[in-house]
C-alpha cells in the first residue's frame, strides 16, 4: 500500500473521531443515565448483588432479546461456564466450537473439565461454519440413545457453542438444526452480538441458552457484566440460584445446598449496564451509519470492507476490513498503531494456543485465512 494511500486513511479515521488522540479500537460511551443511576445506587448502600437495578437488568435483556429469562453475571465467561453446567457438561466430555474466537469461548468450556473441538468458520458470517459442522459430524460421530459420540476419542459431545463474531450473526438457524439432529445442545457465544438479528429473531435465542458480555469495549457496557439467557423457566431457575453460591432463601440463615458460584452481578454494575442499554438502538443506529461511511470509503480504495450477511442486521460491534495477506495485514497495523490509531489483527487461533494445541479439529482453513487478512478498525459510537 503506498505512502499516500495510509495517509488517506489515517486522515479519514482522524476526522471520524476528532479530538481523540489515539483514536481507540472502541470506548465507551456514558452519555445518559449512567452516573444518577450509579450514584443513586452509592446512596442506597445496595452496591452488591441485590438491588433493584440487578431485577430491572433482566428485565431489560429479555425487553430486547425477546428471550423469557435472563440471569445477570459478573462477566460473560462466568456466563458461557454456567450455561455450560446448566446444559450437562461434564469433565470428560467434549464440545464443539470456532477457533475464531475470544480465548473465553474455549475456556468456559476447559473451566467444566471437557475438552473443545475446533471446526471452520464461514467466510461471509466469520462464524462456525454449518457444512463444517454437518461435514464432522457425519465423518467422525455416532449417535447411540440420543447421546453424540466422538468416533475417534470414544468421548461425549455435549454441546456446541458457535459464536456470533464481531456481531455478525453466523447461519444459527442450520446449526441449530444440525444440532438438534445430533442430539447436541447448542449453547450461542453471543458476547459480542447484543443488539444483532438474524432472520428477525435476536441472537442469543436461537439454542437452549444464549450469553452476553458487557465488558468495557462491548456496545454497551459496565465495566463488567454478562448474562444468561434461555426460554426454560426450570433452567433459568437453577442458573440463578447456582450462580448466587446455592444459597437457600431466608432472611438470616445461611444454608447452601450444593456447590455454587459466586458469579452474581453487583447492584452497582447493573446500574450502569440499565443506563447504557437505554441506549442501545441508538447506539447500534450511530454504529451502523459508521460501517456505512466505512464501506463507502474502503470500497473507493479497493480494500473489502466486511458487512452484514444475508438476512441479518448486525450491530457492528467491531468494524473488518481484509488485506491481501499478512505482510499487507501487518504492514497496516504497524502504520496505524504508529499514527496514533488503534488497529488490531483477529485473536490467534485457539487452536495455536498452547493449552488448546492438541484440541481436534479440521482443516480450518478459512480461520487461517482471516487470521492472515483481518483487520479491526476503530468503531466507538461517534459523539
Amino acid at each position: 500500500m503506498s505512502q499516500n494511500t495510509f495517509s488517506h486513511i489515517i486522515d479519514f479515521i482522524h476526522s471520524l473521531y476528532p479530538g481523540e488522540d489515539p483514536v481507540p479500537l472502541h470506548a465507551p460511551r456514558f452519555i445518559g443515565n449512567e452516573r444518577k443511576y450509579v450514584v443513586e445506587t452509592i446512596d442506597s448502600t445496595f452496591v452488591s448483588s441485590v438491588g433493584k437495578y440487578v431485577d430491572r437488568f433482566e428485565e431489560m435483556i429479555c425487553e430486547n432479546t425477546g428471550a423469557k429469562y435472563a440471569v445477570a453475571v459478573v462477566n460473560g465467561t462466568c456466563a458461557l461456564h454456567i450455561a455450560l453446567h446448566m446444559a450437562g457438561v461434564r469433565p470428560g466430555d467434549e464440545v464443539i466450537t470456532q477457533p475464531l474466537s475470544f480465548v473465553a469461548t474455549a475456556n468456559s468450556i476447559a473451566h467444566c473439565g471437557a475438552k473443545p473441538i475446533f471446526l471452520d468458520v464461514d467466510r461471509d458470517t466469520m462464524g462456525l461454519d454449518p457444512i463444517a459442522l454437518k461435514n464432522f459430524l457425519q465423518a467422525h460421530t455416532r449417535v447411540k440413545e440420543d447421546i453424540c459420540y466422538n468416533k475417534i476419542t470414544g468421548k461425549r459431545i455435549t454441546a456446541c457453542i458457535p459464536m456470533h463474531t464481531f456481531g455478525h450473526p453466523c447461519k444459527i438457524d442450520e446449526i441449530a438444526a444440525i444440532c438438534d439432529r445430533y442430539h447436541i445442545v447448542l449453547i450461542e457465544d453471543a458476547a459480542e452480538s447484543v443488539g444483532s438479528v438474524y432472520k428477525g429473531q435476536h441472537t442469543g435465542t436461537f439454542g437452549l441458552f444464549g450469553v452476553y458480555s458487557f465488558n468495557g469495549n462491548k456496545t454497551v457496557t459496565c465495566g463488567g457484566g454478562g448474562a444468561i439467557v434461555t426460554n426454560d423457566e426450570l433452567l433459568a431457575t437453577r442458573a440463578k440460584h447456582v450462580t448466587t453460591t446455592a444459597k437457600l432463601p431466608h432472611p438470616y440463615e445461611y444454608v447452601h445446598d450444593m456447590i455454587g458460584y459466586n458469579y452474581r452481578l453487583p447492584n452497582i454494575n447493573a446500574a450502569l449496564a440499565c443506563a447504557q442499554l437505554e441506549q442501545l438502538s441508538n447506539f447500534i443506529e450511530n454504529k451502523r451509519n459508521l460501517a456505512e461511511m466505512y464501506g463507502e470509503f474502503f470500497g473507493s480504495l479497493g480494500i473489502p470492507f466486511v458487512r452484514e450477511p444475508m438476512e441479518a442486521r448486525s450491530n457492528y460491534w467491531l468494524n473488518s476490513i481484509i488485506m491481501p495477506d499478512r505482510n499487507a495485514r501487518d504492514e497496516f497495523l504497524k502504520v496505524t498503531n504508529e499514527a496514533g490509531i488503534m488497529t488490531r489483527p483477529a485473536w490467534r487461533l485457539l487452536n495455536k494456543l498452547e493449552m488448546y494445541k492438541d484440541c481436534q479439529n479440521d482443516a480450518l482453513v478459512t480461520a487461517q485465512w482471516l487470521e492472515d487478512r483481518l483487520v479491526n478498525i476503530p468503531s466507538s459510537v461517534r459523539v
